[in-house]
């Protein structure tokens, strides 16, 4: 191989390494994001669990109201 071609394949993976890296980067952050999602959607499933057991608001939207 000559020298002009092993520096341009050296360039190429440079470059591939640096996508990777940042690949790497972006899928960690959604990762993370998803992990907080999770929680979110979890706790917000248990309070609307305890809400409809307490027979709060959840139940009130089936009421008449009070000026018929």
């Amino acid at each position: 191989m000559s020298d002009d071609r092993i520096i341009e394949l050296e360039i190429k993976v440079a470059y591939q390494e640096d996508l990777l890296q940042t690949l790497n980067t972006i899928v960690s952050g959604q990762q993370q994001q998803i992990g907080r999602l999770d929680a979110t959607c979890r706790m917000l499933n248990e309070r609307i669990k305890s809400l409809s057991s307490e027979g709060g608001p959840v139940g009130a939207v089936d009421e008449v109201p009070p000026h018929y």
